[in-house]
């Protein structure tokens, strides 16, 4: 059975939830399909992604309730700001074919244009609305949540980011733990870069499951929402079965070793 973690809002996110970037639409309704039937509860995509049409096709095809299902997606960089913000939650809502996300995200800072403060305003007005059930952010680091928290009084529920044993971002994560805000991973195998690490495979193998799976594990034990993705049904299947296995004292200190500050994925200082 999936888990979930507390938000600071009230409601919860299951800890395991199927990523899909880099899915285009059709891929996504079939990958989505496979995912939901696998036991994930929680799917996360955006609107930059382009395939929330996919997702809502899956999320209605797969027979489940809509509250079965936590559906998270983004609001893109060049629609921040009030207005430009609210069309695109309207426009998101309309591909997904939902009434309401369960989460909506600034998907960056894009600091340099610095709409952030507002758009995140306009995102406490879609969950005040119950349109957005809960709201954060992604990619934000902390200064961004500092300016956010003094200029409005409101704490995201989650900041997603990039998070592996390479990047277990120690810092942001004991600012979040301080302010209630949930951790949540993306590229949490280092777009597939860390199945090759060599610490990993002799932990993987000890435990009799994958490198995927251990860095899933790794993201779960720290109470972190985890966002692995595949679009391969044998590893969708794999990568939420981990309640059978725990990293052990020395796994965890193996892994703490690999930090060595690598990012996959953009700085969100270079976005805009």
């Amino acid at each position: 059975m999936v888990t979930s973690i507390p938000l600071c809002d009230g409601r919860s996110v299951p800890v395991v939830g199927f990523g899909v970037y880099k899915v285009d639409d059709a891929e996504a309704e079939t990958a989505v399909g496979t995912a939901l039937a696998s036991g994930y509860r929680h799917v996360d995509t955006a609107e930059m992604y382009g395939n929330e049409s996919g997702v809502g096709k899956a999320i209605r095809a797969s027979g489940l309730n809509r509250d079965d299902v936590f559906v998270t997606t983004k609001v893109w960089n060049s629609n921040q700001g009030r207005d430009a913000t609210l069309r695109a939650f309207d426009a998101s809502l309309d591909r997904l074919g939902l009434h309401a996300v369960d989460l909506y995200l600034i998907h960056w800072p894009a600091a340099a244009n610095d709409r952030y403060v507002e758009t995140w305003r306009t995102l406490v007005e879609l969950r005040e609305s119950g349109r957005a059930r809960s709201v954060g952010v992604s990619n934000f680091q902390v200064p961004h949540l500092e300016r956010i928290i003094a200029e409005t009084g409101e704490v995201p529920a989650v900041n997603q980011v990039e998070r592996h044993p390479w990047l277990p971002q120690r810092e942001l994560m004991a600012f979040h733990d301080q302010h209630g805000i949930v951790t949540e991973a993306w590229s949490p195998l280092g777009r597939g870069r860390l199945v090759d690490e060599p610490v990993l495979a002799r932990i993987a193998e000890a435990h009799g499951v994958s490198v995927a799976q251990v860095l899933v594990r790794w993201n779960v034990q720290q109470g972190v929402v985890v966002l692995p993705k595949s679009v391969t049904p044998e590893r969708i299947r794999s990568n939420i079965d981990v309640d059978g296995f725990t990293l052990s004292t020395d796994d965890l200190a193996a892994i703490a070793g690999l930090e060595s500050g690598q990012r996959t994925g953009s700085h969100p200082d270079s976005v805009s």
